[in-house]
């Protein structure tokens, strides 16, 4: 296979990476944060920093990638995404395998700055990259699949920083991925009726008209878990303010997400004030 690679095609590589749509990459960052500053007590390093940050930018832009080539004959079919590069035929199929191919190498390199039980636990990251985007073609739950790949880099950040993987890093992976879950819902309902068309499956079909009641139910399990995580990790009252600031963005969410499509994708986009306001607590919650 020949190298098809071109700087002629950046504009179409960076509409395919996302970068010019950074909020999967904030959606990602903020809990990797939470656990870098957890896992260190504090400030864990300018090292850490560059390597979780580079590898939160690079993974994401790999996973979108390879999303789209997943749905590389699917997307057409989609309004919201029928100008994506692969569906729109700007970039080849080639191409695209190539550039996730680099991206994961570029990734990979980052891994000698780390302590070998990371490195094993960074093949997990790369599965779960994989597999997300074909996920909704077998099961109604792929957005399960996300929240455990959008979470992943908490175990990593502790095993790098700590070496072992503590109580405190297992309650913060399952509240990131109910809180996951419950963001890609709304994210999946502005495009529940295209999917139904095409027999794409989703969290937002499987919820149907009780969509808004489980995602404040998987949210309030968000909280639950955040707050426990706080108490393990002896955390003060800024913790507890963050919380209660966070419940309100919630709140905010749902009465956006009553408007329609446009509401739903609002709804979602709101969750980067979320992780945010959470990483602040953490903070100034030490």
């Amino acid at each position: 296979m020949s190298w098809q690679l071109t700087l002629a095609h950046w504009p179409e590589y960076k509409q395919l990476m996302r970068l010019d749509k950074p909020i999967g990459i904030y959606l990602l960052l903020w809990p990797t944060a939470w656990a870098l500053w957890l896992a260190a007590d504090g400030y864990p390093g300018l090292t850490m920093l560059l390597v979780f940050g580079l590898g939160v930018l690079l993974m994401r832009s790999a996973g979108c990638v390879i999303n789209d080539y997943a749905d590389r004959n699917f997307d057409g079919a989609v309004e919201r995404t029928k100008n994506r590069p692969l569906a729109a035929g700007r970039v080849s199929n080639t191409e695209a395998l190539q550039l996730f191919a680099l991206l994961l190498a570029l990734s990979a390199s980052l891994l000698l700055f780390l302590n070998w039980q990371t490195m094993l636990l960074s093949g997990v990251a790369v599965l779960l990259a994989a597999i997300y985007p074909f996920m909704k073609r077998v099961t109604h739950l792929p957005q399960v699949v996300l929240g455990a790949a959008f979470s992943w880099g908490m175990p990593m950040s502790f095993m790098a920083i700590q070496g072992q993987l503590p109580l405190l890093v297992w309650v913060l992976y399952g509240a990131n991925l109910l809180w996951t879950v419950a963001y890609d819902t709304f994210y999946a309902m502005v495009d529940q009726a295209d999917d139904e068309k095409i027999g794409v499956k989703s969290t937002a079909r499987l919820f149907g008209r009780y969509g808004f009641w489980i995602i404040a139910l998987l949210q309030l399990g968000t909280l639950a878990l955040l707050e426990f995580a706080g108490q393990l990790a002896g955390l003060g009252e800024a913790y507890s303010y963050a919380l209660l600031l966070v419940l309100l963005l919630f709140f905010y969410q749902h009465r956006l997400a009553r408007q329609g499509r446009d509401g739903c994708f609002r709804a979602f986009l709101n969750n980067h004030y979320v992780g945010a306001v959470m990483f602040a607590g953490i903070v100034l919650g030490q």
